[in-house]
């Protein structure tokens, strides 16, 4: 219990005026997810750097933070939970960050549920490809860490869209802005909106 009160005093002291929400999640996500070095991506192409975002969204203080930042992020654009039903995306990359919005809408006394996208539907049981509370005649926002080419969101999309969800938009964490929103706007039809740029980390 003085641990974290000694800690709490601690990052009040260092804090300044300026500091946001937004902005702390930025410093977390260049620390903790951030990794210089030549990788492959999802979609085949390659980089010299790779956001392993699971590093942020599964960590005690950025997950939380993370969900109040999106919840944000969404609110301020017009999906906030007067507006939508439940967000969600294509398993993994989405799941912690649809789980981080659900308890920061709780938080707040608000109702958002959580979904998680399979990417196929299971062989057995009730045979469902979109998992949680059922989405039909719902509206949702797709969900995603960091997209590259917008692949993932828009599979969840096409998902969704089948189990009779109303798709509002798509949200990312961080937007490495090499197409995603594009693909995503042009193909789908739909808002993309993105919490943290390049610029944020550091990376542009």
């Amino acid at each position: 219990m003085l641990a974290r009160l000694f800690g709490a005093v601690r990052l009040a002291a260092v804090s300044t005026p300026n500091d946001t929400p937004r902005a702390h999640l930025a410093q977390l996500v260049r620390e903790l997810a951030v990794v210089r070095g030549e990788v492959t991506l999802a979609s085949g192409l390659t980089s010299d750097f790779y956001v392993d975002m699971r590093r942020a969204t599964l960590h005690h203080a950025a997950a939380p933070l993370i969900g109040h930042v999106m919840l944000d992020m969404l609110e301020e654009a017009g999906f906030g939970a007067g507006e939508i039903d439940a967000v969600g995306g294509l398993t993994m990359g989405a799941d912690p960050v649809a789980t981080a919005i659900l308890h920061a809408a709780a938080s707040r006394g608000l109702d958002v549920d959580a979904f998680v996208v399979r990417k196929e539907a299971k062989g057995h049981g009730m045979r469902r490809r979109v998992e949680g509370p059922d989405v039909a005649g719902r509206r949702v926002v797709v969900l995603e860490d960091t997209s590259t080419t917008g692949g993932s969101p828009l599979t969840a999309i096409e998902a969704l869209r089948e189990a009779g969800a109303e798709v509002a938009a798509v949200a990312v964490v961080v937007d490495r802005d090499t197409g995603a929103r594009e693909a995503i706007e042009s193909a789908a039809g739909v808002p993309y909106l993105a919490a943290l740029g390049l610029a944020d980390l550091g990376l542009d």
